[in-house]
């Protein structure tokens, strides 16, 4: 693969049709190389083509076609809603069904956008695969190494933990040490026609932001009605289904008991939603599955200490993270955190430098 300055070389642009993936797209081209912008369509178009906010909708297919057009550059739009589909919707909706609060963001970089796009690259003949990420693509003794966006309150680190050693090799992240303000006064400056467009905010396939739509229409009739129990088990009210909650959740509950209740766990083979005060939600330790190490050699036999993030919003905490085998491992907070959600990722990292991940469990809670 090339270094990342490198002119001449074939660059392959992942591109949405937002600002991030233009502006991309722009400086690879203003730097010489040879550059092909790629569009995936994932899902139904017609469901969000006319909804403010989402991403990947129907018109940012036009507007990528637009940008490629102005800069001279081939583009193409590949079908991949069938993989889309299973690896990904489907994935969301089971995961609520299990009681989880899933995180389909990850599940695309991972195995659409990171794994599918980069063989579509290279059967393009691309020396990379550049992105609109707020990450660092930074090369260290070992090999390429990823850390967090310059700016803090843009960074996506944690979306990318299950990015793989061999992945780092063909990605790019042009945008890794700029800011956004910065990015669009790149994108006037090129005189891109997408320079004010708004950012996308919502999950892209799920339509009014109603998550529960979307596990009703992938998997129907699976939502079965239960009761709403306390931590001794008993009876509080019912429910619809445990997809309608989450861990941590105050409002919307259905009961009243003269005192704050939060959601403390799901349990979705008794079907109950179980409710608590909210120093119920404390847990000091958690299992991961699925473990994905990008640290130097393998994870260490006797731990890392590092820093874990356990929700895309949410400020890193000191742990010790030990191996269990089998992909999984434990983590030692230093201090308890509240609503540890099964289904979230807990992304671990030494300084800005992302050091991997896994899914957290259901039942490795503490």
């Amino acid at each position: 693969m090339i270094p990342d300055r490198a002119t001449g070389a074939r660059a392959i642009v992942a591109m949405s049709g937002g600002v991030d993936s233009s502006v991309v797209a722009a400086l690879l081209k203003d730097e010489g190389h040879e550059t092909i912008g790629v569009t995936l369509q994932l899902y139904d178009q017609g469901r969000t083509a006319s909804r403010p906010g989402a991403c990947c909708a129907g018109a940012d297919i036009r507007d990528a076609r637009r940008v490629a057009a102005m800069l001279d550059i081939p583009h193409y739009v590949l079908d991949y809603q069938a993989r889309f589909r299973s690896s990904v919707m489907e994935a969301f909706a089971d995961s609520y069904l299990a009681g989880e609060t899933p995180v389909p963001c990850v599940l695309c970089n991972q195995g659409v956008k990171f794994s599918d796009l980069l063989t579509t690259a290279r059967d393009l003949g691309g020396d990379c695969l550049a992105t609109g990420h707020y990450v660092q693509r930074i090369e260290g003794r070992d090999g390429p190494e990823l850390h967090c966006g310059a700016e803090t309150g843009r960074d996506q680190s944690y979306f990318l933990f299950r990015t793989t050693r061999r992945q780092l090799q063909g990605l790019r992240f042009p945008l890794g040490g700029m800011t956004k303000d910065e990015v669009r006064a790149c994108a006037r400056r090129f005189g891109l026609p997408v320079s004010a467009k708004p950012d996308s905010q919502d999950i892209c396939f799920v339509p009014q932001g109603r998550y529960t739509d979307v596990v009703d229409r992938l998997r129907p009739g699976a939502m079965e009605a239960g009761t709403i129990v306390d931590l001794s088990g008993r009876v509080l009210g019912h429910h619809d289904g445990i997809a309608h909650f989450t861990v941590g959740q105050r409002r919307r509950l259905g009961v009243a008991t003269g005192e704050p209740l939060f959601v403390v766990r799901l349990d979705p083979e008794r079907r109950q939603v179980v409710v608590g005060p909210r120093e119920a939600l404390a847990s000091s330790s958690l299992t991961m599955r699925d473990v994905n190490w990008l640290g130097r050699g393998a994870l260490p036999r006797d731990g890392v200490e590092c820093r874990v993030q356990l929700r895309s919003r949410q400020e890193r905490l000191p742990a010790r993270v030990l191996p269990l085998g089998d992909n999984r491992a434990r983590v030692e907070l230093d201090l308890p955190a509240e609503a540890i959600a099964p289904g979230q990722a807990c992304v671990m990292y030494d300084g800005s430098r992302l050091l991997g991940g896994g899914w957290i469990e259901r039942d490795g809670l503490d």
